[in-house]
Formats: C-alpha cells, structure tokens, sequence
C-alpha cells in the first residue's frame, strides 16, 4: 500500500475541556496529494485504551451481553439503556488482564482461555480510543458472583444471557445497536466451529 502524499502539521492546540475526558482543538495545515495546503481546525478527544469481550456458552449457544446507561444515547433521544458486550478501560493493565477484570466485575464470569481477535479504532476522525477485542467461552459453573459493575464507580449493570440466534435478531430489530457489540455478535458467527 503507497503512502499519500499528504502532509500534516499541527499549527496550533488548545485544552477545550479536561474532565471525563480531554478534549483538545487542533489547527492543522493539510497539504494534500495535489500539495495545496488547507487550515483545518479538528476536535479530538483523547481516551485511554479499551478492551471489550464475546462471552459465549456453546454448550447452551448463549452470549452473555450486559445492560447499562450511557448519555450520548440518551441526548441524542434514542434508548439510553444499550445492550452491550462487557467493556472497560485497560487503566494500566495489559489488555488480556484488563478484559478479565472487567468480565469478572460486569458479570460474575471468571474468564478462563481469553482468544484476542483484533483492535481498532471506535471513532478515528474524533477520539484517540483503541479498543482490543476479545472473546471467551464459558459455562454456567464459571459464573462466581452476580457482577453488576463496582458500587464505588456507580455502576448499574443488567446482567443478560442471550441465545446467540436472539442476539442477532435483536441487531435486525435496532435493540442492539452498539457497535463493537454487533461486530463481535458477527465475529462469533463466523468463527462458532472454533469456540465450541
């Protein structure tokens, strides 16, 4: 793959917010391939990594979704409590370690063999977030405690079992609309012969 001839400087920042989340104006000078040059201003958001995980149980062809509230959803007047795969920020840890903490926190799964799948980019033209992609079977025995998310960071967190076929209807329906959620909902139906 040839690299664009395109070139970028950063002409100028500025801190526009620094609480939940940073977020930082950029001015840009964009020389593109023709090598006109263009101020952009751009917006990005920095976040720190991410990891989300697929629980399935072959046994009983059941993934284990969590349900929780999030604003954007909510602002933009559309259902506030999504249906997700279980998902958290690495805060420091590897990757592998901090799906298996978030696991463990969000549903009460203890996760035995993680398979890491891919990473990417949730919104490249906006947040600097790169999330790491998981997936893990399980079985009834491996869930230890009733998970829920930490009392301490105010989490209140639905536990679900869906049967897999459910969970993709639920796609075709607009119930789940989370991306990395559908993409690893498509993953495993791709890949089902080699979690079972």
């Amino acid at each position: 793959m040839t690299q664009s001839k395109a070139k970028v400087e950063i002409a100028g920042k500025e801190t526009l917010s620094d609480g939940w989340t940073k977020l930082t104006g950029y001015q840009i000078d964009y020389t593109d391939r023709n090598g006109v040059t263009h101020r952009l201003p751009r917006e990005v958001y920095h976040r720190t990594p991410a990891a989300c995980i697929l629980l399935y149980d072959p046994r009983r062809d059941v993934v284990v979704l969590v349900k929780q509230f999030r604003l954007p959803a909510y602002v933009n007047g559309d259902p506030a409590w999504m249906i997700e795969v279980p998902a958290g920020l690495l805060d420091g840890d590897e990757p592998q370690a901090a799906i298996r903490r978030e696991a463990m926190e969000e549903t009460g799964y203890t996760v035995r063999d993680v398979r890491f799948l891919f990473k990417s980019y949730t919104a490249p033209g906006s947040i600097t977030e790169v999330v790491h992609f998981f997936a893990a079977t399980v079985d009834t025995a491996d869930r230890t405690s009733d998970g829920g998310g930490l009392e301490e960071e105010h989490e209140d967190i639905e536990v679900l079992e869906v049967p897999l076929p459910e969970a993709l209807a639920m796609v075709d329906r607009g119930e789940i609309v989370d991306l990395k959620t559908i993409t690893l909902l498509q993953w495993t139906v791709l890949n089902k012969a080699s979690l079972a």
